[in-house]
């Protein structure tokens, strides 16, 4: 999985590369003007890229950026000759998708909580909990993965909820930043003929939300 992102008015040209969670216990390495980080194992946590304009000229963005093949091959060869371990990946699947209620039953600890199954298509199916009062077996959703950054930057990892294991988040239309989102409690409820897997379409769901109110 990889997140980028990019924000020079706060951190000058700087792009941050996050290929995984923080850690207890992490390790920095420098080289000029890359640094890696690194967790307990030597995995990749991450990198950051100062004065990225000197190895992608004709960058722009802001926010949650999405770097092209060409790119991430440029920022890769940097890396190798900074001789710092790992490499970003040149693909990343959707990270906020739609899916498919599979199962569904309560939560052992909790009297608001579900615990789903989610088919995720090509990511098989998921335990992800989930407190909407409108989930129920069947409904088709929007399922934010692991590796997903949300609107607000808010990023997504495996983590329990009450002592249970959650694949991620099933997400209201507010969290997805949709225009005339309502703010009372549920998660969007999609067309029943999306395919599970199919990545998450911004516009797409800000149609459906019109067309429900």
């Amino acid at each position: 999985m990889l997140i980028t992102t990019y924000n020079e008015p706060a951190l000058g040209d700087t792009l941050i590369a996050i290929l995984g969670p923080d850690q207890a216990t992490q390790t920095v390495k420098r080289q000029g003007d890359i640094v890696g980080i690194y967790g307990a194992n030597g995995d990749v946590i991450g990198f950051n890229f100062f004065k990225l304009h000197q190895w992608l000229p004709d960058f722009s963005g802001h926010g949650a950026v999405t770097l092209t093949p060409a790119q991430l091959t440029t920022l890769n060869q940097a890396i190798a000759a900074a001789d710092l371990p790992g490499a970003l990946p040149l693909r990343t699947p959707a990270r906020i998708v739609i899916g498919k209620i599979v199962e569904l039953t309560a939560h052992p600890d909790s009297d608001h909580l579900h615990v789903t199954k989610v088919d995720l298509g090509a990511e098989g199916v998921k335990q992800i909990v989930c407190g909407a009062p409108n989930a129920a077996l069947g409904e088709t959703v929007v399922a934010a993965l692991p590796g997903a950054m949300m609107p607000d930057g808010k990023l997504i990892w495996p983590g329990k909820l009450r002592g249970v294991d959650s694949y991620g988040m099933l997400c209201a239309a507010r969290e997805l930043a949709l225009p005339n989102a309502p703010q009372a409690r549920g998660i969007l409820i999609m067309p029943d003929n999306l395919t599970a897997g199919t990545p998450f379409d911004f516009d797409q769901a800000a149609t459906v939300l019109a067309a429900q109110a």
